[in-house]
């Protein structure tokens, strides 16, 4: 489960500071489909970041599986980020000179996993986003609803229990899209906790719950009729 407890986070911009997240307190519970939603500029960026344990905040707690990560050293929580959390990133970032295959490879080879089971589980994470037969392919050879059933494929590729998808499908068309939420849903469907962070309310809804956040403050939680 995940637990924020009066979170905030302070930025300095020469003398002035300001919140952006402002003792923000939050459940989420395992297994949930959650948006998170808010204009540009609202705090939703960073809320991701402090679930995703890329930053940490200044002021307030953070219980991840009800163990306190909110004062952890960087190396701690790189590795639980990696064992837990998974992330999808509206860029892809996928690089362009390995193919689908050795993408979804490479961060189990940064945990120093033996080749054996790396290949075993690209290959399966491949497989579930459907691009089995396209993983010898380059990032180039792939339109863009494949680049980014790849990046889906490398964050599932850790097996983590935690699928962050920051605006999933904010660079495709709207057929990808659709293909990228089915995805999406199916992981949900599996057991993985998912949060999307989205400005698009047709994402949201496919959402179990809806998290509004503006000025670093939640404004609104409720669940998906």
């Amino acid at each position: 489960m995940i637990k924020l407890v009066d979170i905030s986070k302070f930025y300095q911009t020469g003398s002035v500071s300001f919140a952006a997240l402002d003792k923000v307190s939050l459940n989420i519970e395992d297994g949930e489909l959650v948006a998170i939603m808010g204009p540009s500029g609202s705090g939703k960026s960073t809320l991701m970041n402090m679930i995703g344990l890329l930053d940490v905040p200044s002021e307030g707690r953070y219980f991840l599986d009800g163990k306190e990560v909110s004062k952890l050293f960087e190396d701690d929580l790189s590795e639980i980020r990696n064992k837990k959390i998974g992330f999808i990133f509206q860029s892809f970032n996928l690089l362009p000179r390995l193919n689908a295959f050795e993408n979804v490879e490479l961060p189990l080879i940064y945990r120093g996993m033996a080749a054996a089971e790396r290949r075993t589980r690209a290959e399966h994470a491949l497989e579930i986003v459907g691009l089995a037969d396209r993983m010898h392919h380059k990032p180039t050879e792939l339109s863009g609803g494949q680049q980014q059933r790849v990046a889906i494929a490398r964050a599932l590729a850790g097996e983590p229990p935690i699928i962050l998808a920051d605006e999933p499908t904010g660079n495709l068309d709207s057929q990808s899209g659709v293909e990228v939420m089915e995805i999406v849903r199916k992981l949900n469907h599996s057991g993985k906790t998912v949060i999307l962070i989205t400005h698009d309310m047709q994402i949201a809804q496919q959402a179990k719950r809806i998290i509004r956040i503006q000025d670093g403050r939640i404004v609104q939680d409720e669940e998906v009729a």
